[in-house]
């Protein structure tokens, strides 16, 4: 018990010590060893180096992983040393729900065949980027966070080790300094006219005190001087490793670059497939006049066209001899002027284009019948 109160009390002691030397620095009443300018230097390096790191490793992780809540997790999870469930992306999640959604609408029909080929690729782009951010997460973020956990770290206890021996160091010299000064003043010669033989002999004695004193003071600064130098040096070493650790971080930077180019690529490769499995469907896609107009492409109107821009004669409109569709009507319409024919929902109808048509609308022929129709209430059949 006695040992542990010493050891406070002396540490209360030093603390206070290099307080009272840290104030006066400050204030301007003592002196402060100052380091070289190459060794400013490294430390205004390394602080660069830390702030800089540590704002691309925040943002980096905003990147990866949008969601405050599940980083929180992660964390969490990574502190108690203990794996993360496996979670799905957004576009995994998003090709679920559409896979899911086409198979009620029914997979055999145009918007759940379409359903069903689009989620299957949003699944293939979640996987990619499900990929990418594994890879980076070990190839870049890993880095980075041992760098600022680890090397860092180290860097600040023993810079902040070599400030309290620079605190010593300075305090050994305001001592030396003022035993030095005391030494002078008590190594007077005496006024024997004015003082007792007595004060010579205390004089005396104070002067092989003060020597002593002085003796003792540059013994401690001898010792603060070595383990000041020593210590700079050891912190030296670790700050002139900030530029291994710049290496470091620019081959992890190439593999990032690297693993974000390649998960571009396979989004870019996926969805090229995609438009590809579409466009070779198209009649089972978009139930509109695309796949007809492919067969009779539009024309611009002429004046004797007998599709006027203003009024369209239907009567004088003729079915073309190959292109006609039967479609089914989805919804139920009413003609909304003598051009258009009235619709009833789940009727069959034969529909058809003709030059200089508008893309949103078909021709419809009900038995005697015909009429604009909207390709948007129409479901065409195969």
């Amino acid at each position: 018990m006695d040992f542990n109160v010493k050891k406070i009390a002396s540490g209360a002691g030093v603390f206070f010590t290099r307080a009272v030397q840290f104030t006066e620095e400050k204030l301007g009443q003592a002196e402060k060893t100052e380091l070289d300018a190459h060794f400013e230097n490294l430390m205004i390096r390394a602080d660069c180096t830390k702030l800089w790191t540590e704002k691309i490793y925040r943002q980096t992780e905003v990147l990866l992983q949008p969601n405050p809540s599940a980083r929180i997790e992660e964390f969490l999870y990574e502190k108690l040393d203990r794996k993360a469930p496996s979670r799905n992306t957004n576009a995994e999640l998003l090709g679920h729900y559409m896979q899911d959604a086409a198979k009620e609408f029914g997979p055999g029909t145009p918007y759940g065949s379409t359903l069903m080929e689009v989620g299957e690729c949003e699944r293939r782009l979640g996987a990619a980027e499900r990929d990418f951010l594994q890879t980076s997460a070990i190839s870049f973020l890993t880095p980075l966070r041992n760098f600022l956990e680890g090397d860092w770290r180290t860097i600040s206890k023993e810079r902040r080790l070599l400030e309290n021996l620079r605190l010593d160091l300075d305090s050994c010299k305001t001592r030396l300094k003022k035993a030095k000064a005391a030494e002078a003043r008590s190594a007077t010669a005496p006024d024997f006219q004015e003082t007792r033989p007595r004060n010579y002999v205390l004089s005396a004695s104070a002067s092989a005190l003060w020597s002593e004193e002085v003796e003792k003071a540059e013994h401690e600064l001898r010792v603060a001087q070595t383990e000041f130098d020593r210590q700079a040096e050891v912190t030296r070493l670790l700050l002139e490793g900030i530029s291994s650790t710049h290496v470091n971080h620019l081959r992890c930077l190439h593999e990032f670059v690297e693993a974000q180019a390649a998960y571009y690529k396979q989004c870019d490769f996926h969805m090229k497939e995609l438009q590809k499995e579409l466009s070779s469907g198209d009649e089972h896609v978009l139930p509109n006049a695309c796949a007809l107009s492919s067969t009779h492409p539009a024309a611009p109107a002429s004046e004797g066209s007998p599709l006027e821009t203003d009024t369209l004669k239907i009567e004088e409109v003729q079915a073309p001899a190959t292109g006609t569709r039967k479609a089914k009507v989805l919804y139920d319409y009413d003609a909304a002027d003598s051009s258009e024919i009235s619709l009833l929902a789940d009727e069959l109808i034969t529909v058809y284009t003709v030059p200089g048509m508008d893309s949103d609308w078909l021709i419809g022929e009900r038995g005697n019948q015909k009429g604009k129709v909207p390709v948007t209430y129409l479901e065409l059949l195969s």
